[in-house]
């Protein structure tokens, strides 16, 4: 049988089929990890680590696939230096069929191997422990459990509602007066921890429509207006919202920016955006012990599927650098997202001044979470004054006390 040109591939129908390759393609990759293996037994600095599949993984060209697939087949060695630096209709049809690219290999290993995504992802910013196992996750929650009338009982909540029996603080030097600048929400408003949830142990079970992330933000604006920032919190019962309108989860950032577009018609004085969320992730990656007692880390979410990106990012990286300073690891750094299976946006190209910030994970406390912030609410007022001094110096003086 003769081999079928299109622009310089040649595809021959033969006994060899694209399953027995994928296959030996599988075997390969599974060859290499067992030898890794091996070689880490007897020395341990040649493992290989998240950031090195990463590399790796990016570094495998659409060439070195071709020469893979010439191992089975060798009509596509032969065609191989006709379609090197060109696109044919014959790469992109079967791209589309299979959603596969021949010139970028991850698509072939995300598909096949699974988990293998979490590798191809990037991280702008890593922070202390960060790496591509351990980046922030979101996993949906069954759809039974986030529209039954009936959830799990709470415990331990005797502490959450105590007075702290601390003293009155010092009014604040500097205040934004009646403005309030500060906008917080939730756009996956039932998040909740399993230390709170009687019986409940499995990490997509942690909600509850009552104790939720809602009250980090309770915690947050306390801490803000201390320190004379201004600041709303957006309590919109999106899950609610989202069970009338039949709804699925993935859909909460469509339904929570209606309400930021509405925060944002009503007051002009809204500045700076925060969507509150917690992670998936065990204790051992959302934990940092700082002077002795547990604090809930930070991950800084950025959408990069829109213009604002690049400012959003500048904003949280501020914010990250001066958590080092101050509170060092307790940010886990920026993490961009985007592509199939993501937001990619997060409401974030509603402002350059928006950010999605993971409180700690299922297993927090919040006593672990109001620690957190507060740091955040240092560092915040901080960079927000600081701001403010030089872009407003004559209003900045004006509102001082």
């Amino acid at each position: 049988m003769k081999p079928i040109k299109t622009n310089g591939i040649a595809v021959f129908i033969q006994g060899t089929s694209l399953l027995k390759i994928f296959i030996g393609f599988l075997l390969f990759l599974f060859m290499i990890f067992s030898l890794s293996g091996v070689l880490t037994v007897l020395k341990p600095e040649y493992r290989i680590s998240s950031s090195s599949v990463n590399t790796a993984a990016n570094k495998i060209t659409g060439e070195m696939l071709y020469h893979f697939l010439g191992w089975e087949n060798h009509h596509f060695m032969q065609s191989l230096d006709e379609r090197i630096g060109s696109t044919t209709f014959m790469n992109m049809l079967f791209k589309l069929s299979t959603n596969i690219n021949l010139d970028d290999p991850r698509s072939l290993l995300g598909r096949e191997l699974p988990y293998f995504s979490i590798y191809d992802k990037e991280i702008l910013v890593a922070g202390e422990g960060t790496n591509y196992t351990n980046m922030p996750f979101e996993s949906a929650p069954p759809i039974d459990l986030l529209r039954a009338e009936q959830q799990a009982t709470l415990q331990n909540i005797e502490d959450l509602e105590k007075p702290s029996g601390e003293k009155a603080a010092e009014p604040p030097i500097n205040t934004t007066g009646d403005r309030k600048v500060v906008y917080l929400y939730f756009s996956h408003n039932t998040e909740s921890f399993l230390p709170y949830l009687k019986g409940v142990t499995n990490p997509n079970l942690a909600h509850h429509s009552e104790l939720n992330v809602t009250k980090i933000g309770d915690k947050l604006k306390e801490e803000l207006e201390s320190k004379g920032i201004g600041t709303t919190v957006e309590k919109a019962n999106i899950q609610a919202n989202l069970n009338e309108k039949g709804w699925d989860y993935w859909r909460s950032y469509q339904e929570s920016r209606t309400v930021v577009q509405a925060a944002t018609k009503s007051d002009r004085n809204l500045t700076y955006f925060i969507d509150i969320h917690r992670d998936s992730h065990r204790k051992e990656d959302t934990t940092k012990e700082i002077n002795g007692k547990p604090y809930a880390k930070l991950a800084f979410v950025i959408g990069t599927e829109h213009p604002n990106y690049e400012k959003n990012a500048r904003l949280a990286n501020e914010l990250h650098k001066r958590l080092e300073e101050k509170y060092k690891g307790l940010s886990r750094g920026l993490l961009p997202q985007q592509g199939s299976g993501n937001n990619g946006i997060y409401n974030q190209d509603l402002s350059e001044n928006a950010i999605l910030i993971e409180f700690g994970g299922v297993d927090n406390t919040f006593e672990e979470l109001n620690r957190s912030a507060e740091a955040l609410a240092d560092v915040f007022s901080e960079f927000y004054w600081q701001a403010e001094s030089v872009s407003n110096p004559v209003q900045e003086q004006s509102e001082k006390k």
